[in-house]
């Protein structure tokens, strides 16, 4: 069953206009009568029949209420340092799937890739497009957060999680099982991954003067493309969140 997200409050009879809409009526050539899913924003979910259709706008109403969540109940932050190329790309869409609440790119000091402000803008539109997309495919919940492209530091002072994990390559005593098992009770867990030319020493200090916890993600060096997805494939996996 196609699902769609509206950004508005559950009502027993919601209105999807915009490209969802134009995606309903002109692709799916859907008609009264037919039932999609619907997520609204307040984390309903419901099995609506379509009762109207014009031209930019279908009418949906709630014929069955979902109980079932998709999402984890641990809540997954990902600050990834701004990775070249497709790479950023190719990190959200696979991030939003996997279960992550919410994705901040970050500027680092031995980050390649550097954005001016009005092309971080455009950046970040398009990234949360492809966390739009790939939420609709993997049938989440919630449409991850893309945050604004933003320095390590102003992050840190801004955020708080019941745990934050630096995945660091020079570390190499501290296992990310080890910190998960002796964290359980952590219900919002941010993980940091730096670019192509990983972290710097000063950002790893200033994320543990943040209480962040320096871990290793095993004994082989990652990519930058790779690391996140692996610290949340294991995040998931510790606090029985994959399913499996």
């Amino acid at each position: 069953m196609h699902r769609f997200f509206i950004p508005k409050p559950f009502k027993q009879e919601m209105q999807i206009t915009g490209r969802d809409a134009h995606h309903i009526i002109d692709v799916l050539r859907m008609a009264p009568g037919d039932r999609l899913q619907v997520m609204a924003d307040d984390g309903i979910s419901f099995v609506g029949e379509v009762t109207a259709v014009s031209t930019n706008t279908v009418m949906v109403a709630a014929r069955e209420i979902l109980r079932d969540s998709q999402e984890p109940d641990v809540r997954i932050s990902l600050l990834q340092g701004l990775a070249k190329g497709d790479k950023m790309e190719f990190i959200i869409q696979k991030a939003v799937e996997i279960g992550i609440a919410e994705i901040f790119p970050v500027t680092m000091a031995h980050s390649v890739v550097v954005l001016e402000s009005s092309k971080a803008e455009k950046k970040v539109e398009r990234w949360q497009k492809i966390a739009e997309a790939a939420a609709k495919q993997s049938k989440r919940d919630i449409i991850p957060t893309v945050h604004e492209v933003m320095a390590l530091g102003q992050i840190l002072q801004q955020e708080k999680w019941d745990l934050l994990l630096v995945a660091y390559e020079s570390e190499n005593q501290v296992g990310l099982k080890e910190v998960l098992q002796s964290h359980k009770e952590a219900k919002t867990i941010g993980v940091v991954i730096g670019p192509e030319g990983g972290l710097s020493t000063e950002e790893v200090e200033a994320a543990q003067k943040q209480g962040g916890i320096a871990v290793s993600l095993g004994r082989r060096i990652l990519r930058t493309e790779t690391a996140g997805l692996v610290a949340a494939t294991a995040i998931l996996y510790e606090t029985d969140n994959l399913g499996m």
